[in-house]
């Protein structure tokens, strides 16, 4: 187990680094939040008529917590008699759950290829329909996936990220940290949108720095989006969930 003062960089949303806490502060570390972006919620036509839309599919695919989160919040969560409710991953399946989906699914492999690769999509056909409910952006692969496949996609985008700047002074407890160098420092990557975000916005002055972090991506894609930046120390988690990255950290 790390000594005390590990430091674990995350970027999730404005607001959403709780989990995170608790999950370092149970093995003596402490998060410092790098927030690239907040999650916005949509609610205008065009977001209610395409989840009308792809709520009307067979499968439906939610692509994160916030995807679930805003689409409650336009409408009730009730899945029809042969219907089936996907979380990317465990994460999202809970908050399926939470919203009233007792019978949500999620792959053990939690990325976009782990939910291709469920029977349930494996066996779609060419015509057949799958809802998914993401943000501007988001899950890109599972879309070129399908439709190489001829299945139809009905995208609904129910809130948007929005790029945040980050702090100075979060910036500078940064370089503190790199330039005190005696407790192991971590990127918790779990999107890579919030990863160009925040590589966009590194100082010059910190830039080599930050290439020295041990990544701890949730994906396999996630781990070579960080190599092809130049991060040579990853390692991949079981997982985006708290624990799993906590565990990562520990094997690192």
């Amino acid at each position: 187990m790390h000594d005390a003062g590990f430091l674990l960089l995350s970027l999730r949303p404005v607001g959403g680094h709780d989990g995170l806490r608790r999950a370092a502060a149970r093995r003596h570390g402490r998060v410092l939040a790098m927030s690239p972006w907040r999650i916005v919620a949509l609610d205008d036509a065009d977001a209610r008529g395409q989840l009308r839309d792809a709520l009307g599919c067979p499968r439906v695919v939610f692509t994160s917590p916030a995807a679930v989160q805003a689409s409650a919040r336009l409408q009730r969560l009730t899945p029809k008699r042969g219907q089936y409710f996907f979380g990317v991953g465990e994460g999202t399946r809970l908050a399926l759950q939470r919203a009233g989906v007792a019978d949500a699914k999620a792959p053990d492999r939690m990325d976009s290829e782990g939910l291709l690769a469920l029977p349930e999509i494996t066996t779609l056909r060419r015509g057949d329909a799958v809802g998914l409910v993401t943000a501007p952006g988001g899950r890109g692969e599972i879309t070129r996936q399908l439709r190489a496949r001829g299945v139809q996609v009905r995208r609904a985008d129910v809130y948007a990220r929005e790029a945040v700047r980050i702090p100075d002074a979060r910036w500078r407890l940064l370089q503190q940290a790199l330039a005190d160098a005696t407790s192991p420092i971590f990127l918790a990557l779990s999107s890579g949108e919030a990863f160009t975000v925040l590589l966009a916005q590194t100082p010059p002055a910190l830039d080599k720095p930050l290439r020295k972090i041990t990544v701890i991506a949730a994906s396999e894609r996630l781990a070579t989006l960080a190599r092809e930046h130049g991060f040579r120390h990853i390692r991949v988690a079981a997982s985006a969930r708290p624990h799993d990255v906590l565990a990562a950290t520990n094997a690192a």
